[in-house]
Order: C-alpha cells, then structure tokens, then sequence
C-alpha cells in the first residue's frame, strides 16, 4: 500500500512528517489502558496536528477490545477518512489473520470508506526461512513489515524481505540501554534497504526529533540513556538515497544541536561536519515513500510539542 504524501507545495516539515507517527500507546513506556489509549488516538484525528498521525499499533489479540472501546468513535458519514490500524503478531499468525479478518468485517461500513481497518500487520523474523513463511502466509492486501535483527545477517535477511516483497522494520530502543542499537548498525539497515529498494518502518526509542540523552521511562526516578531523534533517523535516510556515505550518515544520526538543522518552507539544511547539506522537498518525499514510512511512538504529544517549540511545524 503506497504512504500517502503530501503535495511539494506544502512546508518541507509536512512533506517529511505527514502521517509519520504510529502511534503505539498501549506499549512500553506508556503502557496505556486500551480506554485512554483509544481516546488519545480520537482526540489526536481532531486536533490541529492530526495530518502528523498515521495508524493505531494494536496487538493482534486486542483486536476485540479495541472494537468494543472504539466503537462509538469512529466515523460513520459516508466519505469519512476511516481509522487505520496497525496490528502486532502474536506469535500465532493464524489466530492473528482470523482475528484481523473478524475485524475488518465488523467494521466494513460505507464500502470501506469510513469505520475502521486494519491494513499493517507486524511480526519478528530471525531467518529467511522465516521470512518467506510469514510472506506466503499473510494475505497481499495486507502491508507486511518484518523486524529484523541487525546483526552480521542483516543483508541476507533485507535481501529475502525484497525477495518477497514485503517491508522491513528496525527497532531502534526501548526502556533499557541495551535494547538501543547502534549509530552503524541503523546505518546498517537503512543501507541495506535502499540497496535491496526495501521500504521500512521505523520503532521504540523514538520520541524525541533530536538525538539526546532522555529518560527511558516516564517513571520520576527513571534511568536515562542516549535515544535517536525521529528527524536525525529520517534525514540520514535522505543522505544515503542522495549518495552520502555511510560515515556521514552516522554524523547525522548522532547530531544532537538543534542549531545544525535550519528548517524552512523550501527543504531542510543540516551543516555538518563536511558543510551544508541541503535536502530539498523531493528528496524528503521520497524517503517517506521509498525508505521510511513511519515511526512507532508510544507518545504523539512529545514528537508533535517537541518540535513545535523548535519551530519546525508550520
């Protein structure tokens, strides 16, 4: 399914966030109750920075709660844009399609137009055998992203996700240091992706638009650790696809000044350590279309407020 883009006439920052955050609410830290995690999502289609929001990440063996909770939610007008979920494997992919298809039947009001669908399903792969199980098993109308590991199979792994053409899908953190890979090895992935011409999500750790030292939870006494910002993942994705070399883009991962990026109507300049690079609208689009479709967050609030005090929204 192709990521819906915005016009080259809107502002740079709309063609490179619209849609991007999937907002994942239910999942560590956050760790929401389904009632306030499916009225944040409402609220969040209502308000002003809703063009930022793309789906609802729900766990397969949720599928029913969130129906009965969602319910008097969702729209129900003819030409209404419907909610759009993303589901997580359960380990069983079996029960996981049955209950995606009970779903999308209960809510196929209006021809598909309005209520809700599941479109993405996620799962965790370690091998290519793994990979081409779960590519035959799960139907084409369904976006398929399959997380892999970064380690020494990396390439092999991509290479059988382009093979089956399907989606790969990095985590990038989570609530410990250790589950954070590194700079090179997200490198790594995104190289490897536009090598095989792979398109790929992005997920955990990413809260923030600015590589920082941050609390891993949102616990007072949290522990804290260094995390990737949204915006240093999606532009050194633009760097790669431009020609930039891998050490570069590893600079740019782990940027962390607001000062190195000036964000305008036209693009976005980051002045590197090798001078200015200039990344125009083009080239953001196509790392949303080609690279990086989205990014699981389990917060909207902080993407959206963290960069609108820096000015990057319009």
């Amino acid at each position: 399914m192709p990521v819906r883009l915005p016009p080259l006439t809107d502002p740079a920052s709309v063609v490179l966030f619209e849609g991007m955050v999937d907002y994942a609410g239910l999942y560590p830290p956050a760790a929401l109750d389904m009632r306030p995690a499916v009225r944040n999502f409402a609220h969040y289609r209502a308000s002003g920075s809703g063009w930022m929001l793309g789906r609802f990440v729900c766990p397969a063996d949720r599928l029913a709660q969130f129906s009965d909770i969602a319910d008097p939610l969702l729209p129900r007008d003819a030409g209404a844009i419907p909610w759009r979920l993303s589901v997580t494997s359960s380990g069983d992919v079996s029960a996981d399609l049955t209950a995606i298809a009970t779903f999308n039947e209960r809510h196929r009001v209006c021809f598909d137009e309005c209520g809700a669908k599941v479109d993405v399903y996620e799962a965790r792969v370690s091998t290519v055998a793994d990979i081409e199980r779960l590519a035959d098993a799960v139907p084409r109308d369904i976006t398929l992203y399959l997380e892999v590991p970064v380690n020494e199979a990396l390439d092999s792994l991509i290479a059988a996700v382009a093979r089956a053409g399907r989606r790969a899908k990095i985590r990038t953190g989570g609530v410990t240091t250790e589950a954070f890979p590194t700079a090179q090895q997200v490198v790594r992935f995104l190289a490897s992706c536009l090598a095989h011409d792979v398109p790929a999500k992005a997920t955990a750790g990413l809260h923030h638009p600015l590589r920082g030292v941050y609390r891993l939870t949102y616990d007072v006494d949290a522990s804290t650790g260094r995390m990737f910002g949204f915006l240093n993942v999606l532009l050194a994705g633009v760097l790669l696809g431009g020609g930039g070399s891998e050490a570069e883009a590893v600079a740019l991962l782990e940027e962390s000044q607001a000062s190195a990026f000036d964000i305008s109507e036209a693009q976005i300049v980051w002045h590197g350590p090798e001078g200015d690079r200039l990344f125009g609208k083009h080239a953001l689009q196509q790392v949303r279309e080609r690279l990086v479709n989205s990014v699981g967050s389990c917060s909207f609030t902080e993407p959206v407020d963290e960069s609108r005090a820096l000015g990057w929204l319009p």
